[in-house]
């Protein structure tokens, strides 16, 4: 089952590389008391995902967290070092948080998978982006197409933020 808008997010212990190393982090303690844009992409350094998803949110940090947003949340079914260089080379360090989730389980207990296996991707994420309030999605936007970027934009996720406001 897809979760919510009203939905508590899932409680899951993902790894990501720190600068002392890899580190644990429990998504109930990181997004405890905190107002987070939080958007998933099927991958990295995938056309659409770098081209149109990440840059918008790296462009646009500014503004969105402008409107009371502690963080933006780039996630992705990629491994930590994946995820740490396609930040350092897209220059979403400092704007934008890159989280992996290498074994899909924060994105399958979301219900936010499809399968790529085709393209030789296996399990991967649906293109979405949310807000999540102190742990709770008040906001869920799901592409319908793994290719498509416009309700999980930064721009619709802006417009969604100053309605909310």
């Amino acid at each position: 089952m897809t979760i919510q808008t009203g939905d508590t997010l899932p409680n899951i212990k993902l790894k990501r590389l720190g600068t002392g190393g890899m580190e644990d982090l429990s998504t109930a303690e990181y997004f405890k008391g905190r107002k987070i844009v939080l958007f998933g992409t099927p991958g990295a350094f995938t056309p659409a995902c770098a081209q149109k998803h990440l840059p918008g949110y790296i462009s646009n940090a500014g503004q969105i967290k402008s409107q009371g947003v502690d963080e933006i949340i780039c996630l992705s079914v990629n491994d930590p070092f994946v995820m740490k260089h396609w930040g350092e080379v897209s220059g979403a360090d400092g704007k934008v948080t890159m989280l992996p989730d290498s074994a899909a389980e924060l994105v399958t207990a979301m219900g936010l998978t499809f399968d790529a296996s085709g393209a030789g991707l296996g399990t991967r994420s649906k293109r979405f982006s949310m807000v999540v309030e102190n742990g709770v999605i008040t906001d869920l936007q799901v592409e319908e197409t793994p290719s498509t970027v416009e309700l999980s934009g930064a721009e619709d996720c802006m417009i969604r933020l100053g309605k909310a406001a």
